[in-house]
């Protein structure tokens, strides 16, 4: 459950950080157009999704 949470987490930090990169300078900056894409990409088909499916252990008494 602890995993979730902080992988949850830090795609909304990604996500902070993608939209951050994206709003940056004029629209041929590189920042804005390469890396923003590929942070918001990995933010919302990865950790997110990962951070909701992960199983964890489950405990059987």
């Amino acid at each position: 459950m602890k995993k979730n949470i902080l992988l949850v987490a830090f795609g909304a930090l990604l996500l902070v950080v993608g939209f951050f990169c994206l709003a940056q300078g004029p629209a041929e900056n590189p920042i804005s157009l390469t890396v923003a894409p590929i942070i918001l990409v990995f933010a919302y088909l990865v950790v997110i999704p990962i951070g909701i499916l992960w199983g964890g252990k489950s405990q059987k008494k």
